[in-house]
């Protein structure tokens, strides 16, 4: 699949052309070297660190007053 930075979404590659352009604004589409990863879960992996270092931060302290 290509990305299409015009239309702003990804473009499978049965609906390109022979030349390989987007069929909705034409534009020719090359491969990306990367792949678009949602904001929504790049939130995610920022809130699961945040947890983890607060569960980690627990378990430290509740070792630390049973010790």
């Amino acid at each position: 699949m290509a990305w299409c930075e015009e239309c702003d979404r990804l473009v499978e590659d049965d609906q390109l052309d022979e030349q390989g352009a987007c069929p909705t604004c034409g534009t020719v589409l090359t491969e990306p070297e990367h792949r678009h990863v949602p904001w929504t879960f790049k939130t995610m992996l920022v809130a699961f660190v945040i947890y983890l270092g607060y569960r980690a931060y627990q378990g430290i302290t509740w070792i630390a007053h049973h010790l």
